[in-house]
């Protein structure tokens, strides 16, 4: 199949840097650097979420190792 490239574009009514490709109606923005802004922001936002997973893990783990040493110790003083 082949895909059609327009050349054709209309400017997006009330966005300088917006215009819409006419056959595919795709809406293109012209500013390169408002993309490598919001590309950046995206990259450290899911940066941040695989911090906080990564946090989550290792708090969760903490959580179990220290409910094991709680069983340990009940173990151990149930003996006594």
């Amino acid at each position: 199949m082949h895909w059609l490239i327009s050349m054709e574009y209309k400017q997006v009514e009330g966005h300088k840097d917006l215009i819409r490709d006419v056959t595919s109606h795709a809406i293109i923005n012209r500013n390169r650097n408002a993309y490598e802004v919001a590309k950046r922001k995206h990259e450290e936002a899911q940066k941040s979420r695989d911090e906080i997973r990564s946090a989550t893990r290792e708090i969760n783990t903490l959580k179990c190792e220290m409910h094991e040493i709680k069983d340990m110790l009940k173990t151990l003083l149930d003996r006594k």
